[in-house]
């Protein structure tokens, strides 16, 4: 019997262009473990909202050097579903995530203040008091 085959004519010209383009979406443990974060700045200071969820607050580090923002965290993540006394899944995550940015003004890191709730990390961090220009007298 002879085997049928759909001639793709793109497949020759562009053969890694559509590879995988019509299969489903899979999220793996690396791309679950990003660090989304948003941040928004006022007068005074900057707002930094960071999505870190599955993670235990002891287990997040907030670093603060000049106006370098650096967020890191150590994922531990373990699932077990059993059925009587035979465990059927056991599946088991370890890892660590950072992400570090700078923002366009040095921060008072000695008034910043960090928050964890639902998964979420809010950080508000003020701007650094600037010295005002001292203006010379030329003698």
């Amino acid at each position: 019997m002879t085997r049928l085959s759909v001639y793709d004519p793109f497949a020759e010209v562009f053969p890694e262009l559509f590879r995988g383009f019509f299969q489903p979406a899979r999220a793996t443990a690396a791309e679950a473990l990003e660090i989304r974060v948003d941040v928004k700045e006022s007068n005074g200071d900057y707002t930094v909202t960071a999505e870190i969820p599955g993670v235990k607050k002891e287990d997040i580090q907030v670093q603060i050097d000049g106006n370098r923002v650096s967020i890191s965290a150590e994922v531990k993540r373990e699932s077990e579903k059993k059925e009587g006394e035979r465990v059927l899944r056991s599946e088991r995550y370890y890892g660590a995530v950072a992400r570090s940015f700078s923002l366009a003004s040095d921060l008072d890191e000695s008034k910043a203040v960090a928050k964890y709730e639902s998964g979420v990390l809010t950080l508000t961090l003020p701007k650094k008091a600037t010295p005002s220009a001292k203006r010379l007298t030329i003698s």
